[in-house]
């Protein structure tokens, strides 16, 4: 249950009001894009989080994308996030419990699960392990991609944001990492 109430769009207003409106022409409305109406700053801010996606998904493709946003997600323990990404890499074809990854997906997975354990702690090895396959412009799309990613995670784990309605069937799929059960 989210601890915010999800706006219905008679009570948006103003710029919130003309945004909802293109997200529901589109079929774009979502639970979490619901809650962040409620403040059209909030919103916008995280609506660059398509921006980050589309520099990413041009770096690496829609697959390894995917996975790498996967990774980020599951390890930060987003349950709507993580729903969302295993919804997609079924729609690519792909098992989220059995991938089989390209030399570049590991990478990234790796980085991603990093990331999210401790930035501070990406190691020498995973960078140059990064570096055998992207440049450095590409490298902060990528890294840029994966801070979008936390924050969004973030937000909907602190407000509890519902899982959409299209999501409620794979709900039991969503595995939490566990790496965090013995940080006090």
């Amino acid at each position: 249950m989210a601890r915010v109430n999800l706006l219905t769009p008679e009570q948006l207003t103003g710029s919130a009001k003309e945004a909802y409106n293109k997200l529901a022409e589109n079929n774009k409305v979502t639970n979490m894009k619901l809650v962040m109406l409620q403040d059209y700053g909030t919103f916008l801010a995280f609506m660059g989080w398509y921006d980050s996606w589309g520099s990413l998904v041009k770096i690496v493709g829609t697959r390894a994308a995917t996975i790498y946003a996967h990774a980020v997600s599951t390890t930060n323990g987003c349950m709507l996030c993580s729903l969302f990404f295993i919804s997609d890499l079924k729609e690519l074809g792909l098992d989220p419990n059995a991938l089989e990854l390209e030399e570049n997906e590991k990478v990234l997975v790796a980085l991603g699960q990093q990331i999210v354990k401790d930035p501070t702690k990406v190691s020498d090895e995973l960078f140059n392990s990064l570096r055998e396959f992207y440049n450095d412009q590409e490298i902060v799309a990528i890294v840029g991609f994966a801070a979008q990613m936390q924050a969004t995670n973030n937000f909907n784990s602190v407000l509890g944001v519902d899982i959409d309605k299209r999501l409620l069937p794979i709900k039991d799929q969503f595995k939490p990492a566990t790496w965090r059960k013995d940080i006090k």
